[in-house]
């Protein structure tokens, strides 16, 4: 008698704490706002509406940089470490919980990230080189070495015809662009059954030693500065324009610029170390 009631009441207590997680569980809302926190190495999602973390889910060894797929469902975590590492992590953002560690073999120092035409588009900075990997084949399918060293952030075209990135320690800024033309199977020395390879030019650029990020105002004018903190690093535009998210790395918190008035008016704590950040959510 007294085992059965032990194992009722284990049971009970088993049941009503799967229900108050579910009740307590705070779901992620249409738009939310992925913060990378280098310390905690995690991924926080923050409802940019209370600008409350709802979640903070582990992505592995020095995440940098984050990118959400187009539909917002998946965001991908890069795992930097200098070139000590070599992998991707995969989260699913609707359900607040990590899928997958995508190994990328030899292209080591994963940094910077693009989405593009359902590809994950990454730097590897101790490989000098920037490539692509496809969710649906589960494969890195296109490699191209850049000559510059520590080939850092990325920007590819909505076309996937031009790529640009940072070279930090060459001081550059490389300009990759589809020349077009497109290389037969015998001349790409690629396998007859293989799709046909396409030629590209680089154009590098100098730009000075250092130069990490980059960005272009379409009239290039500064209208103010606006202090923040310190070591301000990762910067996400909220996609109806109205914020600004500002990620101060030795300060521990993230910064909420409102863009009509040019003030700061909150701060986040998101983990130690904020960097990279990018608009993620559900459709």
């Amino acid at each position: 008698m007294l085992a059965k009631l032990a194992i009722r009441i284990a049971t009970f207590s088993l049941t009503t704490l799967a229900l108050s997680a579910a009740l307590f569980a705070q779901t992620t809302p249409r738009e939310s706002l992925l913060v990378l926190s280098k310390q905690d190495h995690t991924v926080a999602i923050v409802d940019p509406t209370t600008l409350k973390v709802l979640a903070r889910i582990p992505v592995g060894n020095d995440p940098h940089e984050v990118i959400a797929s187009p539909d917002g469902n998946t965001a991908y975590v890069s795992n930097y470490g200098g070139g000590a590492y070599n992998t991707l992590t995969a989260v699913d953002v609707a359900l607040q919980t990590r899928l997958n560690t995508i190994d990328l073999g030899p292209l080591r120092g994963p940094h910077g990230l693009d989405f593009v035409g359902g590809k994950v588009w990454f730097t590897a900075e101790a490989a000098k080189a920037i490539g692509s990997y496809d969710p649906g084949s589960s494969k890195v399918d296109w490699i191209l070495g850049t000559g510059q060293n520590r080939t850092h952030m990325i920007y590819v075209s909505s076309d996937a015809k031009r790529i640009i990135t940072t070279n930090v320690s060459s001081g550059t800024v490389s300009i990759i662009e589809s020349s077009g033309t497109r290389l037969s199977n015998a001349a790409a020395n690629a396998a007859p059954s293989g799709p046909p390879r396409e030629d590209w030019n680089e154009t590098v650029v100098k730009v000075g030693n250092g130069s990490e990020g980059f960005d272009v105002s379409p009239d290039r004018k500064e209208i103010k500065r606006i202090p923040v903190g310190h070591g301000a690093a990762g910067i996400q535009m909220q996609p109806d324009g109205s914020r600004a998210f500002v990620a101060c790395t030795p300060d521990n918190y993230v910064v909420v610029i409102d863009l009509k008035s040019l003030q700061v008016t909150a701060h986040i704590d998101a983990g130690g170390g904020p960097d990279g950040m990018a608009w993620g959510g559900h459709r």
